[in-house]
């Protein structure tokens, strides 16, 4: 292999694939990412064995050739590089070398034989989506997807087609959010697939970063996203995901209107003085009032109160204010709705003027 690269193209291809790297070392070969030449392109892929990402970065390609280094070692040099220019080069003895002004790096690689291969897949299955449609579902869903990996089925994003919706649901046992959209082309299975929150947080990221038309699909076994040079292969989910149609209440008349922001910044405010463990804030509702308030036995205890909209009978209530927390900072909306029945069943949250949005909270015992 020998090229010659930009210091910018080569850094954004290799910053792109870093949260995909296997930093546990469970095998050696998954700590490093292959970088590989064609057609006066270098690419560069990385995998967790769930995950794979490919990206492409344009190159003077003058031999080409293939290699395997250390993800975060050759990201951390390119990033220190003194100059634009970047020559890269590597011989028989599995050794990377590369030079920019006077400085000069010799890293040893692994052979790339023994690099997981990309999965291969017909990109019929790809189909033009709205990537603003689909990071604005992730950003809505991704804080209530359980972290808990001894609970698999739900350590991920359910994704789901029914008529012209596509939906998308998180749980983590305490909360549930579901947000559907109306799109042309969809992407998904009636029955639904489990996709794996960390390729989907990765997925987050390049939409976040980069311009240009958004290809996904949904085959057998894996979701395959395309974005400019940029591929990932996420493996599914195997098993069930919860029926979390029987979460949500269709029975709390109690409806509470209030101040996105308001509720927020109280929210915030008392919540500096609950349990550091349980982060609990109670609810003491009443006609156009609600009382916030919080109190740690080491440290003192919090009270605000604030004007809403309620008429219905007085109740007390109290939620992890992290979890309510979570969902008024990705609201957009105004005002917020907040629907119960009593102190022991789960709360609804909805925005006032939007119906494809709803969050399931379970209430505490303070």
């Amino acid at each position: 292999m020998d090229l010659s690269i930009k210091k910018q193209d080569f850094l954004k291809v290799l910053q792109r694939v870093q949260g995909i790297v296997e930093k546990r070392n469970t095998m050696p070969i998954l700590a490093n990412v292959l970088i590989e030449t064609s057609d006066d392109m270098i690419n560069v892929t990385a995998t967790d064995l769930e995950v794979f990402i490919k990206d492409s970065a344009p190159a003077s390609v003058k031999k080409e050739g293939r290699i395997t280094i250390n993800a975060r070692k050759i990201f951390e040099i390119v990033k220190e590089l003194p100059k634009e220019d970047v020559n890269v080069s590597s011989g028989s003895n599995e050794r990377i070398t590369i030079l920019s002004g006077r400085a000069r790096f010799n890293i040893v690689g692994i052979p790339s034989d023994e690099f997981p291969v990309f999965p291969s897949f017909d990109e019929s299955v790809l189909h033009l989506c709205e990537h603003d449609l689909l990071r604005e579902m992730i950003d809505k869903t991704s804080f209530a997807v359980s972290t808990d990996e001894t609970r698999y089925n739900i350590n991920g994003f359910f994704l789901e087609r029914e008529d012209s919706k596509l939906r998308m649901v998180a749980t983590d046992g305490h909360r549930l959010a579901v947000i559907e959209k109306e799109v042309e082309d969809i992407p998904a299975s009636q029955k639904g697939v489990i996709l794996p929150r960390k390729g989907m947080m990765e997925l987050r990221k390049i939409l976040e970063e980069k311009e240009g038309e958004f290809y996904m699909g949904i085959t057998e076994k894996s979701a395959i996203m395309k974005m400019d040079t940029t591929y990932i292969n996420i493996r599914l989910f195997e098993g069930e995901f919860p029926d979390y149609r029987k979460v949500i209440p269709q029975e709390n008349d109690k409806v509470l209107v209030a101040d996105r922001l308001q509720l927020l910044s109280s929210l915030k405010r008392v919540s500096i003085l609950s349990s550091e463990k349980i982060r609990g804030v109670k609810f003491s509702i009443s006609t156009n009032r609600l009382n916030l308030s919080a109190s740690s036995a080491d440290i003192g205890d919090a009270e605000e109160e604030m004007d809403v909209e309620y008429t219905g009978d007085s109740l007390e209530i109290a939620f992890n204010a992290r979890y309510l927390v979570d969902v008024l900072e990705v609201l957009k909306e105004e005002r917020v709705r907040l629907e119960l029945k009593d102190e022991l069943s789960p709360g609804v949250v909805r925005a006032v003027d939007s119906d494809d949005y709803v969050y399931i909270i379970m209430p505490m015992r303070l």
